[in-house]
């Protein structure tokens, strides 16, 4: 079972840190779908420290979430502590996690995020700092490297485990990849090679048969699931399912996925108020719809609502007619 320092998580499945995405609303809503751990958006080290009140919303956890891993960035060591240390001693998160991953131009040009990955010292440097200075677990996420000619993935690793660190988790990109091309499963294979402190995997895992397979061709302790868990939280449960029976549990039907992308709305009103949560809610309604008939229409209506009322009723109408149509087949 993952273990990541003194905390034990149910199973292997963690959800990935995704920018944007990954509050409060959206993680309790994966988390009773039953992944093992949780990872919160990343925060900026600068935003805490100055006690910016966006930030500080960004936070909240939900007793519920727990255990969670609250993610943070920054290039400067003297605010990485400084926020490491403010998480440490004001939130309940059970891990702190250090981005290394992040190939986003305005956090690398502040030597942030995927920019860690070219200099192994600076890695070891700032993350036995943060270590020093809390007691929670510290955990990393990193890419493979830079580019192709610039993969350090375990010298960048190993710098983690010698700095105290306590589990890595490892995207199988490079920084200039993006999220195109395939994710290099071989590199994540070796570091796990390279390394005795827990390495959770990711990249291309976008079925519980992925997740398997990762787990078996890697050794990794652990797989993160992302983008394939967007608007679809059952990938979380079918593959939590799949890996403890070999079973694989049937798709939602169209009502399930309703009601679920209902219930995420109704959490992110209570996080940030109708007015940011509708517009927040529109890009995941797009994820939730995803292979439902005739979905364009009632997205593109949605990318216009203004109100909980507009979005629910739209969905609504929707399941009557899906669920209509099909009664007709039957």
């Amino acid at each position: 079972m993952l273990k990541i320092g003194d905390i034990e998580m149910k199973n292997q499945v963690v959800l990935a840190p995704m920018a944007g995405i990954c509050n409060s609303a959206f993680r309790l809503t994966v988390k009773e779908f039953g992944a093992g751990l949780v990872c919160a958006e990343m925060i900026s080290d600068k935003g805490i420290v100055l006690q910016n009140a966006k930030t500080l919303n960004m936070l909240y956890i939900d007793e519920r979430e727990k255990p969670l891993s609250l993610q943070i960035f920054g290039g400067e060591k003297e605010t990485l502590v400084e926020a490491a240390k403010f998480v440490d001693k004001n939130t309940t998160a059970d891990i702190i996690d250090i981005n290394m991953g992040c190939p986003v131009p305005k956090i690398t040009k502040c030597d942030a995020g995927a920019k860690w990955l070219l200099d192994p010292d600076k890695i070891y440097e700032m993350v036995a700092s943060v270590v020093d200075a809390v007691d929670k677990p510290v955990t990393v996420k990193m890419r493979t490297g830079w580019d192709e000619d610039h993969i350090y993935a375990i010298q960048n690793a190993q710098a983690v485990e010698r700095a105290g660190g306590k589990a890595v988790s490892l995207h199988g990109r490079t920084r200039v990849q993006l999220y195109e091309g395939n994710a290099d499963w071989d590199i994540i294979k070796e570091v796990k090679k390279n390394i005795s402190i827990p390495l959770i995997g990711n990249g291309d895992v976008q079925t519980p048969q992925d997740a398997k397979r990762m787990l078996e061709e890697t050794g990794v302790d652990g797989v993160m699931i992302g983008r394939a868990a967007l608007g679809d939280p059952w990938m979380i449960y079918r593959t939590v399912n799949y890996l403890e029976t070999g079973e694989l549990v049937d798709e939602p039907s169209v009502r399930e996925k309703i009601n679920v992308c209902i219930l995420h709305l109704d959490r992110l009103i209570a996080l940030k108020s109708e007015h940011i949560a509708v517009r927040e809610m529109r890009k995941h309604a797009a994820w939730y719809l995803k292979g439902i008939k005739g979905h364009a229409k009632v997205r593109n209506a949605i990318n216009e609502c203004e109100s909980r009322d507009a979005y629910v009723s739209l969905l609504m109408n929707l399941v009557e007619e899906q669920e209509a149509k099909s009664m007709q087949v039957v």
